[in-house]
């Protein structure tokens, strides 16, 4: 199983920046894919971005641009660099791990809120 904790949500103005930050824990395949999903109140939950264990991202098209997912593989981490946001930006955050061995597996997320 795959253990995953988010942090770094919060407030911000529009216009404003965030990090989020994701540690996995646990029996990390490290042929994986992990990535952040969000979602709003009312929507159903969306991609975001997700990068491979070769450092291949994949974006949607609301965020290319603004956000940019990072990993570190030594430290079981990843990241997503939120610049821009606006407040259709505003949503809970999931931090997702993908592979062939444990599935899927999902953090309890945190929660952005763009707001003046």
């Amino acid at each position: 199983q795959v253990q995953l904790v988010e942090s770094g949500g919060g407030l911000v103005q529009p216009g404003g920046s965030l990090r989020l930050s994701c540690a996995a824990s646990g029996s990390i395949f490290r042929f994986n894919v992990m990535g952040w999903y969000r979602q709003a109140p009312g929507k159903e939950r969306e991609l975001v971005a997700t990068i491979s264990n070769l450092d291949y991202t994949k974006y949607t098209d609301s965020v290319k641009g603004r956000f940019t997912i990072s990993r570190d593989n030594a430290q079981n981490m990843v990241y997503l660099q939120m610049n821009s946001l606006n407040p259709d930006d505003t949503a809970v955050y999931y931090c997702y791990e993908s592979d062939r061995y444990n599935g899927d597996s999902w953090g309890h997320g945190t929660q952005v809120t763009v707001s003046s």
